[in-house]
């Protein structure tokens, strides 16, 4: 049978493997390297292309050490065959020249999340970028386009995450409507870069089914809810990545 090379591709569903979720918040989230090589395993297998960790210590807490990130990083894509990034929350590590120092000896990563509404955001991405690491730009309002529009990095990101949080979690309207803004914001600015949508709480899947209607990329796991569609608690990322491919390829999404 012959193959059609120029069929639109699929939106891509990206594995969030765990963000700030513990095990006190769900029993099923990555802790260790053998949870995540564990997890990105069956996230493949359920049809994810891609995946985001955030890396712990091994006290549990989030890091970016280099040792840590750099041998998590690499021994899940060795185990997924799937491209792997991380974040580089101001949260993690507060001190920015101490955080900068970090993300510099960083080897494994594909890419790199940056919010652009934390101090430091631009020469966070000229760091990522002199390391070879990608940019995943968080873009969670207007301001933070504008912000990219004018920083020279907007030509230069792998994806945009369109990813607006503040109060969304209960008001799933207005999330949507603060997609809208960051979309048309993005348009006027004339920025190309492919785009990923995603919220979380009660908003993940409304901004999943969203993005995916509209052909974006999008996004879940146990970082951005714990529960399924029908509000009921998850198993597990696979569960979750398996609900979203379902949703996926029962749309017809138009092409790119």
């Amino acid at each position: 049978m012959s193959r059609n090379h120029d069929a639109p591709r699929l939106p891509l569903v990206q594995a969030a493997l765990n963000g700030g979720t513990t095990r006190a918040a769900h029993p099923a989230a990555p802790m260790t390297a053998s949870d995540f090589v564990r997890d990105a395993i069956v996230v493949v297998a359920a049809g994810t292309g891609a995946i985001h960790l955030h890396p712990r210590d091994p006290s549990g807490a989030e890091t970016v050490d280099p040792a840590i990130v750099n041998d998590l990083v690499a021994r899940v894509r060795e185990a997924a065959n799937v491209p792997v990034g991380v974040t580089t929350g101001e949260w993690i590590e507060p001190d920015l020249e101490r955080r900068l120092a970090q993300i510099r000896a960083w080897t494994a990563p594909d890419y790199a999340s940056v919010n652009l509404s934390e101090g430091g955001a631009i020469p966070t991405m000229e760091t990522l970028l002199a390391a070879g690491v990608g940019i995943e730009a968080g873009l969670a309002s207007v301001a933070d386009v504008d912000l990219l529009a004018s920083s020279g990095f907007a030509g230069r990101v792998t994806r945009i995450l369109v990813e607006p949080y503040a109060d969304h979690d209960h008001d799933v309207s207005a999330g949507l409507a603060a997609i809208r803004a960051i979309h048309t914001a993005l348009d006027r600015h004339g920025i190309a870069a492919p785009r990923l949508q995603h919220s979380e709480g009660t908003a993940a899947w409304p901004a999943l089914r969203d993005a995916l209607a509209h052909g974006w990329d999008t996004r879940i796991g146990l970082e951005d809810s714990l529960l399924d569609e029908e509000g009921t608690r998850i198993e597990d990322n696979a569960a979750l990545v398996t609900a979203a491919i379902a949703i996926r390829d029962g749309i017809d999404t138009p092409p790119r």
